[in-house]
């Protein structure tokens, strides 16, 4: 065989040499195509939401640890050059007298709010899904305290409290009861922020609480009344468990509303008097803002164990609901 027959018969194999046999299928090529661009898409998706949370979150965040590992005056602040100071900051905080009173302010005003909340959010919820007359209208007007402006809400208590013409009082006094001084005492202002702010979380425990309810059918509660099962136990063991997850989120969501009220103590009180009421919410905003000489270091360390303890709630809550789960 000559070798231009050779040639000839090179060519013409299925698999043989030539711009058939390199060229790529057109499948492969499309194939190559697509997934780029959905991948274009999807991060032209996530932009917005990712620049908003390194602008809004990540940032601020970094500029908090940044003030409290830094000498930070009022001159270096707005220049920006800060010596370094490592840990000093909370060093100072540590063994400042405030740290432990406000400490245990913060676990009082906390728990005991979100006790409150819950319990009393949870009973309005289980009495207004009976779904009776006026139901809706009265279920609105318990939204109220949620919907109004904290200031708003916040000097209507200090009002209400007043010592000499608050209602509260005036109430008292027309069964006989001695006046109390709400704001001015120390053994009673923690006490007046916390009612305050329970009255304010109530309709937030309520609305997710109801929530809950109404998903449950109402097919289990007859299987549970033929059963022989009372109100209690239908309640203890039908109602609140199906309730466990929504539970568990608002839980959580009102411990870290709760952790970081500033406004309703701050309008209310000052944190006083004499540091009766005060959280670290306005101990950090006292030592940065609250004095001629602002400490933003020691400020932006309190802020940063508040963040702190709102992660390690995070990371409980994480790891029981997962628990239950796996369970």
């Amino acid at each position: 065989m000559s070798d231009r027959a050779r040639a000839k018969a090179h060519q013409s194999r299925p698999d043989g040499g030539g711009a058939a046999a390199t060229a790529p299928p057109p499948s492969a090529q499309g194939g190559t195509r697509k997934p780029a661009a959905s991948q274009l898409a999807a991060w032209a998706f996530l932009a917005p939401v990712t620049i908003y949370l390194l602008v809004f979150y990540a940032y601020p965040l970094y500029r908090s640890l940044d003030l409290s590992l830094r000498n930070y005056t009022v001159r270096s602040f707005v220049h920006g050059h800060a010596p370094f100071s490592g840990f000093k900051n909370y060093r100072i905080d540590l063994h400042d007298p405030t740290f432990t009173p406000a400490l245990l302010h913060t676990l009082i005003f906390t728990v005991v709010s979100i006790a409150f909340q819950f319990v009393i959010g949870l009973a309005l919820a289980v009495f207004f899904v009976q779904h009776f007359k006026l139901s809706a209208t009265l279920r609105a007007l318990f939204l109220v305290p949620w919907l109004l402006p904290l200031i708003v809400s916040a000097s209507t208590w200090s009002w209400m409290l007043n010592s000499d013409s608050g209602v509260v009082n005036s109430a008292l006094h027309s069964v006989g009861i001695t006046s109390v001084n709400w704001l001015t005492a120390p053994k009673w202002a923690l006490v007046s922020v916390i009612i305050a702010n329970i009255w304010i979380g109530i309709p937030f425990n309520l609305v997710l609480m109801y929530s809950g309810l109404q998903a449950i059918s109402p097919d289990i509660y007859e299987a549970a009344a033929l059963d022989g099962a009372n109100g209690w136990q239908r309640f203890w063991r039908v109602t609140f468990p199906l309730l466990r997850p929504v539970t568990a989120v608002t839980l959580l969501l009102g411990l870290v509303y709760t952790l970081k009220v500033f406004d309703i103590i701050w309008i209310m009180t000052r944190g006083g008097p004499a540091g009766a009421s005060t959280t670290f919410a306005t101990w950090s905003y006292q030592l940065s803002f609250g004095n001629l000489l602002p400490a933003f270091g020691p400020g932006a360390a309190v802020a940063n164990m508040l963040i702190v303890m709102t992660l390690i709630f995070g990371f409980v809550y994480f790891r029981i609901q997962r628990k239950q789960l796996e369970s």
